[in-house]
């Protein structure tokens, strides 16, 4: 979720929760960051987010923030430990970067510089850390612009998807990067606002009364959350910027599908769907 002013996300976890065992299968883990400026309140499980107290306390205590990023977990790569939960959290250049994958990566394990290191052991981290690492090496020690960020990703991301599905949602603080190779979602609500119904629990709320007309969110996830709003699929390949509530830049990337079967024919590719 990226926010024009701070806003809670109760009312979307509510729904996006229940599939961490009720209407879907995502129970390895949960995890989710309200960002506040430069860092960020993280908050991670490997109990479900069914069963989990911590879940429990986001779904009924409204933290607000411009930058949300949550994750429930189907695991592939690596046990179901803390450690495994995403999202992940690092700093660079005096902010918290968080991140959070959905999706499998077959044979990816790039050389690291050091500077970040994967605690635990999933494809997910490690992408993390590969792609901290390229913008270091891009920038060095002075901290570069959103759009300087984002044309990095351009052209980062698709290196990655090489090696199979690789949908994501990072952060600093200042803005939402997302980057879609084969399913994510997102739509804006703003002025003037209307009543959203949730899919996975029966459970409403007309925004029009709990906001104002300098309110507007952006919500992004892997499938629509509600029924009666209209949700934007994402194109193969395509990576929007979110900043203040609306995606202010939008790029299609070539997806080059070097996945494991261009090393191996005789193996199928298994996709993960973690969801975020």
């Amino acid at each position: 979720m990226n926010c024009a002013t701070p806003t809670d996300i109760t009312f979307s976890f509510k729904g996006f929760s229940q599939r961490a065992g009720i209407t879907s299968d995502h129970s390895d883990g949960f995890g989710i960051a309200f960002f506040e400026d430069k860092t960020c309140r993280l908050f991670i499980d490997n109990q479900s987010a069914v069963e989990s107290p911590i879940a429990e306390l986001v779904r009924n205590f409204p933290i607000k923030s411009r930058n949300v990023i949550a994750h429930i977990r189907k695991a592939t790569q690596g046990k179901i430990t803390l450690e495994n939960s995403h999202p992940f959290m690092r700093e660079l250049w005096g902010r918290q970067w968080i991140f959070a994958h959905n999706g499998d990566l077959h044979g990816f394990d790039p050389r690291l510089t050091g500077r970040f290191v994967p605690v635990g052991n999933t494809d997910s981290e490690r992408a993390f850390c590969y792609v901290l690492d390229q913008l270091v090496e891009r920038f060095g020690y002075t901290e570069p612009s959103v759009l300087q960020v984002f044309a990095t990703l351009e052209q980062i991301a698709p290196r990655v998807a090489e090696y199979g599905t690789f949908n994501f949602c990072l952060s600093n603080g200042q803005a939402l990067f997302s980057y879609a190779t084969t399913k994510l979602h997102w739509l804006v609500r703003e002025y003037p606002f209307k009543a959203a119904r949730l899919i996975d629990i029966d459970v409403e709320v007309d925004f029009s009364q709990v906001t104002t007309a300098k309110d507007r969110v952006a919500v992004i996830t892997t499938e629509p959350l509600t029924h009666n709003e209209i949700w934007t699929p994402y194109q193969p390949g395509e990576i929007i910027l979110f900043q203040d509530g609306r995606p202010v830049k939008r790029a299609l990337t070539h997806v080059a599908r070097l996945t494991r079967e261009a090393l191996n024919p005789e193996l199928k590719r298994i996709t993960r769907a973690d969801q975020y």
